[in-house]
């Protein structure tokens, strides 16, 4: 039987997000996991998979804050704005220089409207942005705020006269493609963009250092949770310790008496198990999801 939790799953290159979610299915048993934010294909890294009742938590972990690591190639522009589109467009980019990229980098710091890559996930009148691409029509997304905290250069290199390879380190909101930083971090240097290598290092406070691969993770099926629900509950939110009377109201839907904290943020019965996540409105501390019984 699995046990209700996350795994954070360090995700191989060329496979989907939905691939690894069917091998976690056979190795924990379960039909019950989903992911906790897509990665693209060709990135590798931080993949948060919840398993039984802990699929339940994967709403909050969707808009947590991310870490990533990753390569944008100067010179060249692709189709989906990384190494796996065709090469639409190329301008020598041997002239650009260290400084000139560190201005544009600086220039894509901060809260800044992005525009989301064509080949994304997003929705247009119900159909996925990247399916209108793939039928070849042409697709504009709308530009939508975001945060990006931190854009830190890591290594410039040029591996061939008219190209340039920029090592960069983001830590960025729910929502930024790295994808369309390395566009227009090109665009606005004159020569175009694309991203090359993707590693996300962390979501939330979930990081590499605690990932799994799959093959790490063939070798203890089923037991193959590495957080189990409380535990990652504890991890992820604020707590909140309920008295059995609490427990006794929570577990019916009911909600409490006001604790004055901030956010959604998790409460625990008397023998530590996780009741519900609430969030504190009107006045009472209301259930957004409740964990017994489900």
């Amino acid at each position: 039987m699995s046990v209700d939790g996350l795994v954070i799953v360090d995700k191989a290159g060329g496979m989907t997000s939905h691939d690894v979610v069917a091998r976690v299915r056979r190795l924990a048993r379960t039909r019950r996991v989903g992911h906790g934010g897509t990665l693209d294909p060709m990135a590798t890294g931080v993949l948060v998979i919840g398993v039984g009742k802990a699929t339940r938590l994967l709403t909050f972990v969707i808009g947590s804050t991310k870490g990533y690591t990753g390569t944008i190639r100067l010179g060249q522009t692709t189709v989906t704005d990384d190494a796996e589109g065709e090469v639409v467009a190329t301008t020598p980019a041997g002239d650009v220089t260290d400084d000139a990229i560190r201005g544009g980098l600086a220039a894509l710091t901060g809260e800044i409207e992005q525009v989301p890559s064509a080949v994304s996930a997003i929705k247009i009148d119900g159909k996925r942005a990247y399916k209108r691409v793939r039928e070849g029509e042409q697709v504009t997304l709308a530009a939508r705020p975001v945060t990006i905290s931190r854009l830190d250069l890591l290594a410039i290199r040029r591996p061939a006269p008219d190209l340039v390879d920029v090592d960069v380190e983001v830590a960025c909101s729910s929502g930024t493609y790295v994808r369309a930083i390395a566009r227009d971090l090109g665009a606005g240097l004159g020569v175009g963009g694309h991203l090359t290598a993707l590693r996300r290092t962390a979501v939330g406070g979930f990081t590499l250092a605690e990932s799994s691969t799959l093959e790490e993770l063939e070798k203890v099926a089923p037991e193959v949770v590495n957080l189990p629900l409380a535990d990652a509950a504890r991890r992820f939110f604020t707590a909140r310790e309920a008295t059995v009377d609490e427990a006794k109201t929570l577990s019916h839907g009911g909600p409490l008496d006001r604790a004055g904290i901030e956010g959604p943020y998790a409460v625990f019965a008397p023998d530590g198990a996780l009741l519900a996540i609430v969030r504190e409105r009107e006045g009472r501390a209301r259930p957004e999801v409740v964990f017994t019984g489900s």
